[in-house]
């Protein structure tokens, strides 16, 4: 047996002190929730009488409304339950609502397919793990846009952080493709713009901490000696070179060609593996000293100028085996900076992506504008650039604090 009742939702007023009106749908202890498009202030409703009182000035119109509403609704689960002994509360709402809910995983595993080939495969990957991390919380791929509510996201993000020891920027993270999937869903029309949890519910950021080499950390690190054998040498020149040309990612110095770098003004242009756009940097002198030592043993203008990693037609043709040979080169180049990182006792593991903080909080530090390091880098959004002047304003106080009292 299902039950059907009209609910005024207190717990959703709004800021004119209005609440929604819903359909209540019990079937076998499942409850969904159909909106009526009707809010009300809440002593305009009648609960014990299931009514618009009279003090509202269209109480009249609006219980006929309502009790139309009620009477569809009951007719249509008569008629589904006539048909179909094991209907579920969800098929109740389906006939009620006059169309089919949406599957949220069929739908979200079925967006990632269609834009495989337009996103980096490290994105389409991480898509697919975390809906597949949802998936396993849930325990079935039987939900529906509409079964995700503020109390599923509160327990998933429980389930993150207490059973699986996520942070909060891993859970942050887990969400947002959850997030990414309903807003694609409501620009395609398939769900209605009110249905949003995620509006209601956020896990606090973590504070962002951008590791970084400070003036005299990168001065000991270009004096550093290493060794000559393997490829120690040139993961330190390859780390130096980003410093000193925009910050480059790891993934684009290792795939540079003479072809990118026009020598006469001393720019770099390339697309950018991460945002697939033409970028054109000019680089600084020791970024130049660096090409200048490598430009020796160039035979021609599509050699790749860092010899790091194997580097071949495969790899610009096939991105499942360039996203391999990144992964591997990564790992190696890590491996050696951090072996350098304990040489200078430096007060964390040194990685290659610090030398893109460093080329950001250098140049703030210098005076340059925060538009033009934004430019440098390739942001997408100046919010990106700021938190490298958020960590000079810091420094500033910390200077403060402890030479001026």
């Amino acid at each position: 047996m299902s039950s059907i009742k009209v609910i005024l939702r207190k717990n959703r007023v709004d800021k004119s002190g209005k609440a929604p009106l819903f359909l209540r749908v019990i079937k076998d202890r499942k409850t969904k929730f159909i909106s009526l498009s009707l809010k009300l202030e809440p002593n305009e409703w009648d609960e014990a009488k299931q009514k618009v009182k009279k003090n509202h000035s269209n109480s009249t119109r609006l219980n006929k409304y309502i009790t139309q509403k009620v009477a569809d609704a009951q007719g249509q689960i008569a008629d589904l339950e006539t048909k179909n002994q094991s209907t579920s509360a969800r098929k109740l709402k389906e006939a009620i609502k006059g169309k089919p809910l949406v599957n949220f995983f069929e739908y979200s595993y079925n967006r990632c397919e269609k834009q495989k080939d337009t996103l980096a495969l490290s994105t389409y990957k991480n898509y697919k793990n975390y809906l597949k991390k949802f998936e396993k919380f849930v325990g079935h791929k039987d939900l529906m846009f509409d079964d995700i509510t503020v109390t599923t996201l509160k327990d998933y993000a429980g389930y993150c952080s207490t059973t699986l020891g996520n942070n909060n920027t891993t859970i942050n993270f887990s969400l947002k493709i959850l997030n990414l999937m309903f807003k694609e869903a409501q620009r395609e029309d398939l769900i209605p713009l009110n249905h949003f949890p995620f509006a209601k519910f956020k896990v606090k950021k973590a504070k962002s901490t951008k590791l970084y080499l400070t003036e005299e950390q990168l001065d000991a690190f270009i004096n550093l000696e290493v060794s000559d054998k393997a490829k120690a040498n040139i993961i330190k020149d390859m780390f130096v070179f980003s410093v000193f040309a925009g910050g480059l990612r790891f993934g684009d110095v290792i795939e540079l060609k003479w072809s990118n770098y026009n020598i006469k003004d001393h720019k770099i242009t390339k697309e950018i593996r991460k945002t697939n756009r033409q970028h054109s940097i000019k680089i600084g002198k020791k970024a130049i000293d660096i090409l200048d030592k490598y430009y020796k043993s160039r035979i021609s203008d599509n050699d790749i100028i860092f010899p790091f990693a194997n580097i071949d037609e495969e790899y610009f043709k096939d991105r499942e085996h360039r996203a391999v040979v990144v992964r591997q080169a990564m790992g190696l180049s890590n491996m050696y900076l951090t072996k350098m990182g304990k040489q200078l006792e430096l007060p964390f593991s040194l990685s290659f992506h610090v030398s893109r903080h460093t080329f950001a909080t250098r140049a703030l530090n210098n005076g340059m504008r925060i538009e033009h390091v934004s430019k440098l880098m390739d942001h997408s959004d100046i919010g990106i650039t700021q938190v490298y002047a958020k960590i000079i304003n810091s420094e500033l106080d910390n200077a403060v604090d402890k030479y001026i009292n």
